[in-house]
């Protein structure tokens, strides 16, 4: 029998395509920037401890060179409060990417919110020489030229007009810099002008504390009490725990003599503020006013303590203590007074308030001080004037009361952009020392001794 031979295998010659090498991979995402995605996703997710660890391990790995990383770490950190830190990351950011106006802009702000204003208009005026169209950043400069009345510096307030009508001629319709300009207005004495812009402001943004705020503050400047403390209300209801504007409440109605509500939005303010010494002085007003001097003296005592500028406090604490017979607690008071006068003389060309000097005057005789006094000699005013100057002074030197705070939030970054500002009022600003409400004076008649007790409350 013959075997059988297995079947042999055709061999095929090898196609084209096999012999072709193989492609490569796809290549991978350079290692500095593989999980910003992820990185952005937890951010806009407000999820902000898995971004700090993905942060720290993408850092990790790129030796500390991840800019997005260290900008977004950044931006968390200002949003917790820490601004030190997060100046000090975005210069890093700065640092790697030296032509990015949008870093340079975020190390101005973060500037801005740590009061540093003058460094801030530098670093956004070297952002400015980058991008020279962005409107926020002119808007932002103007806000800092706001804040830099202060200095007393020539043209101040004209810089600060052309930059937000800078960012007002690229965006006609934007609401912040609308209400800075409106602000700044009122900061003037111009009320009704000031009232103008807020009517645009309020067709945009309807529900803003911060507009409600200066509105109310500009029908307190108008001599429009009620109506102030109507549009105070409104903007209390927006934003509850906001002390500026709970400022302002006490002060009108201070101002109405309505001294228990007076009281009561002023120890709120003073829950949220307890370290800022005018809060106490008002208080202490207040109490004295409600026949309480014993916890006036503990006010005014918090507010010498906290607050080393203001000579008012001090003359208000030694009217106080000169009417309860303390004449050496209020000798003491006063020759304070006279010492935080004289630094903010030479400071700067300050023009004192004429009812302040007034009150200052006629306990210095009844103190027996004698004729060598700080103050420059008032003009005798005319009652026909109605204090209009003094309330003017008054709604100028509590700012429009909450415009700076408003201004502060108006200047937005693109990662915490919000839609509203959240809150009103800002730091007083001390161009002439407040015309506020006035302990009562004593009036010299035999003698400092029959001086008797007169209360005026503006």
């Amino acid at each position: 029998m013959a075997e059988e031979g297995l079947p042999s295998r055709t061999q095929f010659p090898a196609s084209a395509e096999s012999q072709k090498p193989r492609l490569k991979k796809a290549p991978e995402f350079p290692i500095l920037e593989k999980q910003n995605w992820l990185i952005h996703l937890h951010y806009i997710r407000k999820d902000y401890e898995a971004c700090k660890a993905v942060i720290k391990e993408q850092l990790r790995e790129t030796h500390g060179l991840c800019e997005y990383a260290i900008y977004v770490q950044a931006l968390i950190f200002r949003l917790e409060g820490n601004i030190q830190e997060s100046l000090e990351l975005f210069q890093t950011c700065a640092v790697l990417s030296p032509q990015c106006a949008d870093n340079l802009k975020q190390v101005a702000r973060s500037l801005f919110l740590l009061g540093k204003h003058k460094a801030a208009t530098e670093v956004y005026n070297e952002a400015a020489k980058l991008n020279q169209k962005d409107w926020e950043i002119c808007h932002n400069l103007g806000v800092c030229y706001i804040y830099l009345k202060q200095f007393n510096k020539l043209g101040i307030y004209q810089k600060a007009f052309e930059h937000l009508g800078n960012a007002l001629t690229y965006d006609p319709t934007n609401y912040k810099a609308i209400l800075a300009a409106g602000s700044m207005m009122q900061t003037h004495g111009d009320f009704d002008v000031a009232l103008t812009k807020y009517r645009v402001v309020a067709c945009a943004v309807p529900e803003s504390p911060p507009l409600w705020n200066n509105i109310g503050m500009c029908f307190f400047g108008k001599k429009k009490y009620v109506a102030a403390i109507s549009c105070l209300k409104r903007a209390n209801y927006l934003a509850p725990f906001d002390w500026k504007i709970l400022y302002n409440l006490g002060l009108v109605h201070l101002t109405m003599q309505q001294y228990a509500s007076a009281f009561h939005f002023l120890s709120a303010a003073i829950n949220f503020r307890p370290k800022m010494g005018e809060l106490y002085m008002l208080l202490a007003v207040a109490l004295t006013s409600l026949e309480d001097p014993e916890n006036a003296k503990r006010a005014y005592a918090e507010a010498a303590r906290l607050d080393q500028c203001n000579p008012l406090v001090n003359l208000n604490y030694a009217v106080l203590l000169y009417k309860q017979g303390e004449k050496r607690g209020a000798l003491a008071q006063y020759q304070e007074m006279e010492k935080k006068v004289s630094l903010l003389k030479d400071r700067s060309s300050l023009e004192f308030d004429s009812e302040m000097v007034e009150t200052a005057q006629k306990l210095g005789a009844a103190l027996q001080v004698g004729e060598a006094l700080v103050w420059t000699k008032p003009v005798k005013d005319p009652k026909s004037k109605h204090r209009a100057t003094s309330t003017s002074k008054a709604a100028s030197f509590q700012q429009p009361l909450g415009s700076n705070q408003a201004l502060g939030q108006a200047m937005s970054s693109a990662a915490t952009y919000r839609r509203l500002p959240s809150g009103a009022g800002g730091i007083s600003q001390l161009t002439k020392p407040p015309s506020l409400p006035l302990e009562p004076e004593p009036t010299v008649e035999a003698g400092p001794t029959e001086a008797p007790a007169q209360m005026r409350e503006k």
